[in-house]
């Protein structure tokens, strides 16, 4: 006798993954249906759809529907036309790389830089303000010094290849050490 398979049924590592994902995404500030919803289509061998993915995942369509605008907007999916079939069917960006640095950029430009504006109109209004001490001036600076610092370093880390950049980054603590900044003791 042949067993039908559920298609709508995940298996146990797969929906493993899933809850984890959407966990973590809550975390990270993303709701939990959309980074459930992105860890599906990064799993699956093939494109779904919204109906697919409501079943799969026992979620509303019209939260699929959201979720999946939401995806869309980060750049971290994209439709797959499918000979035959009118719906849109949707897959998820397979490259680790571009994935994270998908989702590294959509965080600096929905929340570093409009901070780096915020700190910088502070900064420039504190600067006119007799009422502001000048170590809360060299406080914002200082902010304003970091995130901008943070922001640049993070724009140039984009342009380094990425066979390049997986080379740094797998290096780890053996560049402290390279340029003896790992044994310096603090001062």
């Amino acid at each position: 006798m042949t067993e039908i398979k559920d298609e709508s049924r995940l298996s146990p590592s797969v929906a493993k993954f899933v809850l984890h994902w959407g966990d973590l995404g809550s975390q990270w500030g993303v709701n939990r249906s959309v980074a459930q919803i992105h860890a599906l289509l990064f799993i699956s061998d093939n494109p779904l759809t919204a109906e697919d993915i409501a079943a799969k995942l026992s979620m509303a369509r019209s939260n699929v529907s959201n979720s999946l605008r939401e995806l869309q907007g980060w750049r971290l999916i994209h439709r797959v036309p499918i000979m035959g079939d009118r719906r849109d069917h949707f897959a998820a960006e397979a490259d680790i790389w571009e994935m994270a640095t998908k989702i590294a950029q959509g965080r600096k430009e929905r929340e570093i830089d409009p901070a780096e504006a915020a700190l910088k109109s502070c900064l420039e209004e504190a600067r006119h303000d007799a009422e502001v001490s000048d170590a809360a001036r060299a406080k914002l600076e200082g902010m304003l010094g970091f995130v901008t610092t943070m922001s640049r370093w993070h724009d140039e880390m984009l342009k380094v290849p990425k066979p390049a950049l997986m080379a740094l980054i797998k290096m780890g603590g053996g560049i402290t050490r390279l340029i003896n900044w790992g044994s310096k003791k603090p001062e």
